[in-house]
């Protein structure tokens, strides 16, 4: 078990890290670091004896932050950043169509349930859960709920996600 970072090295976090109880000063499920943000491997060490732990330091956030080898890339490595989490509510801009069926109107509010940035042609899309459907929609197509207020949608439509 070999460590692929070294001391040094400028990390890109790839994943939104949480508190998982053992941050002090914050409350489990915290975030601590968002996805995208990058910092300085400080230190390495083993979790269980078969997990490697880098401990970044996020400068700009003033944290260091232990985090699992899979949730790191080197800084220099392209990257996409998107405008949307997990979890995050948004709205369609658009009518979305499932085999030519209107199944999602404009304003429509749902759930992030993934963020997709491998497509270097679309861009990033994400896996959206909608009344009834589950659909992979391009960034351009969805608004925030900020967006969604300034575009004239109510803000009692933001829960109806069922």
């Amino acid at each position: 078990m070999n460590p692929i970072y070294d001391y040094g090295d400028e990390v890109r976090v790839i994943r939104n890290v949480r508190n998982d109880g053992s941050f002090p000063g914050k409350d489990k499920g915290d975030l601590l670091i968002r996805r995208g943000q990058t910092g300085h491997v400080r230190n390495i060490g083993t979790f269980l004896q078969d997990q490697i732990i880098y401990t970044v330091h996020f400068i700009e956030e003033g944290l260091q932050v232990g985090c699992r080898e899979e949730e790191l890339v080197l800084a220099a490595e392209p990257w996409a950043p998107s405008r949307f989490e997990s979890r995050e509510k948004v709205h369609s801009r658009l009518a979305l169509s499932l085999r030519g069926e209107i199944v999602v109107e404009p304003g429509t509010v749902g759930e992030v349930l993934k963020v997709n940035r491998d497509d270097s042609e679309v861009g990033v899309t994400y896996h959206i859960l909608f009344p009834g459907h589950v659909l992979a929609v391009p960034e351009q197509a969805l608004m925030s709920q900020q967006e969604a207020v300034e575009e004239g949608y109510k803000e009692a439509e933001y829960a109806t996600l069922d």
